[in-house]
């Protein structure tokens, strides 16, 4: 018998993709320049929590790489929600600096939601200010939300259709549940789904996965979907991503909401943990940074 992931599966390469978004981000960028326009990226930091500090500088390195501004501001964990919204105020006002995010989570002291309400809509990068939410549902939005969007640009890049599809979403969140469901609901080349979100209460899960064309994995729990609850042929965008205690160098390893092994035996298509769906949200920041600049300085650009 031949292996059945080769025979079935294809891996979903989230790494190349990204890498040929910021390729294609280049040109426009190189306009800004022309304009005397840098876009500019700052991320916010409040706390020391390893894997914020390591998400903040692939942002970063991101940054570099592709001509942004990369501006970082490091908060001790023990700041008051006073100084962190200084910190937002003077980003919100600084004219060197498009685009803004605030790493999540944040320390107790600090509520989430109201850091929210406090960056300008204008420079939400992340499209979490209730204002860009509202915009999305609308089908105007100012930015689509950067892990929706790069799933989007996976399925543009491997021809997966979502048109007249069932897509099952397997997670509630404003990060990416709901926003991913709007996007995949709306009237449009890369929407005309029709979608069924599943939560933590949700009874009977495996029923929902098997019918679906296409599952999206974002609950945060360890591999929670295995092949036992898909269909043969199904795309698979698994979202998650959770430190286990492994017998490696590091002592842990990525996995995410998808048991990947048992999975790709039904997959006709699937992303990988990690390089899947990580490097396509942190693409799409750059992409909506570009954007805000554009739009800030009324500088047209053409956007990949």
């Amino acid at each position: 018998m031949g292996d059945p992931l080769s025979a079935m599966s294809t891996i979903i390469d989230g790494a190349q993709v990204a890498s040929g978004v910021r390729d294609d981000l280049g040109e426009a960028i190189e306009t800004l320049a022309d304009h005397g326009v840098s876009p500019g990226l700052a991320t916010v930091l409040v706390g020391d929590d390893p894997a914020s500090e390591t998400y903040v500088n692939m942002k970063q390195r991101d940054c570099e790489e592709v001509g942004v501004n990369g501006v970082h501001v490091d908060l001790d964990g023990d700041a008051s929600p006073a100084e962190l919204y200084e910190t937002i105020e003077e980003l919100n006002t600084d004219p060197e600096i498009h685009g803004y995010l605030v790493q999540d989570p944040v320390p107790e002291q600090i509520e989430y939601g109201e850091v929210i309400r406090r960056i300008s809509p204008e420079k939400d990068v992340d499209g979490f200010h209730p204002e860009n939410v509202a915009r999305l549902v609308a089908r105007d939005a100012r930015f689509k939300p950067c892990t929706p969007h790069g799933i989007q640009k996976l399925f543009e890049a491997y021809d997966i259709d979502t048109e007249g599809a069932d897509v099952t979403i397997v997670g509630r969140s404003s990060i990416v549940g709901k926003p991913m469901a709007n996007l995949l609901m709306q009237k449009s080349v890369d929407g005309n789904a029709t979608v069924t979100v599943c939560h933590s209460r949700t009874t009977d899960l495996a029923e929902k996965t098997r019918r679906a064309d296409i599952v999206i994995a974002a609950c945060g729990v360890t591999e929670l979907i295995d092949g036992s609850m898909l269909s043969v042929g199904t795309t698979v965008i698994d979202v998650g991503i959770s430190r286990v205690e492994a017998d490696t160098e590091k002592g842990y390893e990525l996995v995410g909401d998808v048991d990947f092994e048992s999975a790709s035996e039904k997959a006709s298509a699937i992303t990988p943990v990690p390089g899947g769906v990580g490097p396509m949200t942190r693409a799409m920041l750059l992409y909506n940074t570009v954007m805000a600049a554009s739009e800030s300085e009324g500088v047209p650009v053409e956007l990949p």
